[in-house]
């Protein structure tokens, strides 16, 4: 069994090191668990405020970094069952695809209606899936699955099939 020994005190340039060794790492874990970018940075301050909680009672050094890990997984998934507790974005009424939507008045730049007109020449499903997740950015991909009655498993694979198809559409005309 290997020694135990104690952590030494943390100053300023100990967090640098710990910060440049660990916070990419943890970052990573975090986004891994699927979290969004900001409840990324929450798992990942928790954790470090986890560190500071916790120093004085973490007895292998060589360890801090497993530790800092397995903490950042657990704030993430304590984070994303919040997250999945909470009410999800309830989508519009798209109606007719042939009205025009009144969101895609509010863009009234020449992109903006460049854009929308180029995502209208689209086959379905692709013009009603880019347009739910225009609109509904914090939508979940189960909420679009059940809208659009497609496999949740293949709205990814959908959406970015469709955003290139866009994208290539856009590429060749001015």
């Amino acid at each position: 069994m290997p020694q135990e020994t104690s952590l030494p005190a943390l100053d300023e340039t100990a967090w640098k090191d710990l910060v440049s060794r660990f916070d990419g790492r943890m970052w990573a874990v975090a986004r891994a668990c699927g979290l969004s970018a900001t409840d990324a940075a929450d798992a990942v301050q928790g954790a470090w405020l986890r560190l500071v909680e916790s120093y004085d009672r973490i007895r292998d050094p060589s360890r801090i970094g497993a530790w800092l890990i397995t903490t950042t997984r657990h704030e993430a998934f304590r984070l994303s069952r919040k997250t999945r507790n909470e009410h999800p974005v309830e989508l519009p009424d798209l109606g007719d695809p042939s009205v025009p939507d009144p969101s895609t008045a509010v863009v009234d730049a020449e992109y903006g209606r460049h854009v929308w007109a180029r995502a209208a020449t689209l086959d379905e499903p692709c013009r009603t899936l880019l347009r739910l997740f225009a609109l509904n950015p914090d939508a979940r991909y189960a909420q679009i699955a059940a809208r659009m009655n497609m496999p949740l498993g293949s709205v990814g694979a959908t959406r970015t099939r469709c955003e290139s198809r866009l994208r290539a559409l856009l590429e060749e005309s001015p």
